[in-house]
């Protein structure tokens, strides 16, 4: 699905998506990966959901959005809350849908103007 929407220039929007596969800004990308407005880590090194652990959410902390999206693929799957402690003792949020929604929300928080991060699992 492509998404459109008057966005500010220079910052990254998601503008697409699709069964294994994430578009920024136009270009495809086919790996984990977290999107800020301003930064974008292309290959976040995330197996696959059932492999989410602290470590993986570590890099977050010295970037400091306000929120996380996590984006678990097709399906919205919750994983245990003990693997975000230290994002919720550095007073970040943290939303868990499916990757589909992460995408749409990213979206709409980033054109706000909120410091959102959007980490999205990709098979």
């Amino acid at each position: 699905m492509k998404l459109h929407q008057d966005m500010p220039s220079g910052l990254n929007r998601i503008t697409g998506y699709g069964e294994g596969y994430v578009m920024v800004n136009g270009e495809r990308f086919e790996c984990s990966l977290i999107v800020m407005p301003e930064m974008l880590m292309d290959a976040w090194q995330v197996p696959g959901f059932d492999a989410l652990a602290k470590p993986y959410f570590e890099p977050l902390l010295a970037v400091s959005p306000e929120i996380l999206l996590l984006g678990t693929g097709e399906k919205q799957r919750f994983p245990h809350p003990k693997i975000f402690q230290g994002l919720y003792d550095a007073g970040i949020g943290v939303e868990v849908m499916d990757s589909a929604a992460a995408c749409r929300t990213y979206n709409i928080l980033m054109g706000e103007g909120r410091r959102v991060a959007a980490a999205l699992i990709l098979p």
